[in-house]
């Protein structure tokens, strides 16, 4: 082995070790560097559109941009979630107060099903509603005591809060400042050809907007308006359902029609005709067409992903990083078919023969 070729391994190595320390370092901060970098590519056409307009004043652009990201989405965030969590507190002292029911709920819902469901149920072996009603019961509890806890630890980690924001803010400054100069000193360490890393990075930007700016948006609009009938209809708590629907139509497999549709059930079995079926058909001509209207003109053709490569990236995305993983789940998946598409088309086409 020569000098040359063992100072090159040598680097190597130590831009591994250097890779690795440096990633271990931010890992406590890793949410906070992750939506800087999310929000400085959705931010980045208005940042450029802001340079051009002033003049090529890069710090001013930053700053503006920055403070519009900081209106229209850090300040709703927080606000909602303060919001959510002190909701969820006093649903579990209602809870565990007696004054909210849960049993008898279920009990109710029981009594209105038809002769016909009963037998059903029974026969299917879950006729014996006794269970299913501590099961839920219980599952209340537990939701409503996190909510409970969170709002206690929410009010403990204020300190560790505002330092992750401060950091994204920071970082996310100068992503926008600086972005095009970053990426250009990436392209330039990564070893491949210039075409493909070009390619990539406009499948990175395009599956990122995509990603975050199509799936979320139609996620808060489906929440929003579910949440916005459930007020409407005098069900309680109607921020947590919105949020827990905002949620759920992130998996497509699911929807938000888990929530809205028992909730129309119980309407119509209840006597509650009339609130059952505005419920009904605003969950499925409204609700329901926000994600076929708006996901194609948000996401595009080109990088929307399978409904089943989403539902699955998006559970093990949650399951792995916890909240953020609804975002980090569905990117990695699309990242992941992006990158074999550039690979394979690519590669030599192999003539078989005849």
């Amino acid at each position: 082995m020569n000098e040359t070729a063992l100072q090159k391994k040598t680097l190597i190595g130590l831009l591994i070790l250097v890779t690795l320390a440096f990633i271990w370092i931010l890992l406590p901060y890793y949410g906070a560097v992750f939506w800087a970098v999310i929000l400085g590519i959705l931010f980045a056409p208005m940042q450029r559109r802001l340079i051009q307009r002033m003049g090529q004043r890069r710090n001013l652009a930053a700053g503006l941009t920055l403070l519009t990201c900081l209106v229209i989405v850090v300040l709703p965030v927080i606000i909602v979630s303060g919001l959510l969590v002190q909701e969820g507190g006093m649903i579990y002292k209602r809870i565990e107060s007696g004054e909210l029911d849960i049993a008898g709920y279920v009990e109710r819902f029981k009594d209105v099903l038809p002769p016909v469901i009963q037998h059903g149920l029974e026969r299917l072996g879950i006729g014996d509603l006794e269970g299913l009603r501590d099961k839920v019961t219980k599952g209340a509890v537990e939701g409503s005591q996190f909510f409970a806890s969170q709002a206690y630890s929410f009010g403990q980690s204020t300190f560790d809060l505002l330092v992750s924001l401060g950091v994204m803010l920071y970082l996310l400054y100068f992503f926008l400042r600086d972005g095009p100069e970053l990426v250009r000193r990436i392209r330039q360490a990564v070893p491949l050809a210039e075409q493909q890393k070009r390619r990539l990075q406009l499948k990175f930007n395009r599956v990122v907007r995509a990603t975050v700016k199509g799936n979320l948006l139609v996620a808060i609009a489906q929440g929003a308006l579910g949440g916005l009938i459930f007020w409407v209809l005098d069900v309680p708590s109607p921020l947590l359902w919105a949020v827990l629907m905002a949620f759920l139509s992130l998996l497509p497999a699911v929807g938000a029609g888990i929530v809205w549709g028992p909730v129309a059930v119980y309407f119509l079995f209840s006597g509650a005709v009339w609130q059952g079926v505005v419920l009904t058909v605003f969950g499925v001509c409204v609700i329901g067409l926000v994600d076929n209207l708006l996901r194609p003109l948000l996401v595009g053709k080109d990088t929307r992903l399978p409904d089943y490569l989403i539902l699955v990236s998006t559970l093990g995305g949650l399951a792995v990083f916890g909240l953020n993983g609804f975002v980090i789940g569905p990117l990695i998946a699309a990242l992941f078919v992006s990158s074999w598409g550039i690979f394979t088309g690519t590669r030599p086409q192999v003539q078989l023969p005849p």
